[in-house]
């Protein structure tokens, strides 16, 4: 994806549609940052061209070598966050996994059949039983309104 030279300000917020990139040039812009969370999703790409006053993003922990040229800053390689001996341990919680999110970021998947918040719950997600609840829910207030509402109502 080539947007060198496209007088960019900040990235767009479009890029984020752009996950499955794999080569992205930013160079030549007058780019002063790069949002927090402006590569989220970006688990393909390989390899990023930006103006040399930037950094990479996710730092240059995040990728395998990191070049400065006159031009440009190229971050090639990106590294997996969730396998090697960093510093911190990435906090997933139990009954979950890391996995990469883009150049630096993580994500913690539940293992099955875990679920919801922080993995907690076991098995599947009762859809029977919300359903049956939501539905009767429904058509008794349905009912209740119907039956209190009507007499207000004119009759030809």
């Amino acid at each position: 994806l080539d947007l060198s030279n496209c007088s960019l300000h900040t990235v767009p917020p479009e890029l984020a549609e752009a996950t499955t990139a794999i080569v992205l040039d930013l160079t030549e812009n007058p780019l002063t940052t790069l949002p927090n969370g402006s590569f989220l999703g970006f688990t393909y790409l390989q390899l990023l061209a930006v103006p040399p006053v930037l950094e990479c993003p996710g730092g240059s922990d995040a990728w395998q070598e990191v070049t400065v040229d006159g031009s440009s800053r190229q971050c090639q390689g990106q590294r997996n966050p969730c396998n090697g001996s960093a510093e911190l341990a990435w906090p997933c919680p139990e009954n979950s996994v890391c996995a990469p999110n883009g150049p630096g970021l993580i994500q913690c998947l539940c293992d099955s059949p875990f679920h919801g918040y922080k993995c907690l719950r076991e098995g599947t997600f009762p859809v029977l039983l919300f359903g049956g609840i939501l539905g009767t829910a429904t058509v008794s207030l349905s009912l209740l309104l119907w039956s209190t509402q009507r007499r207000k109502a004119k009759t030809p």
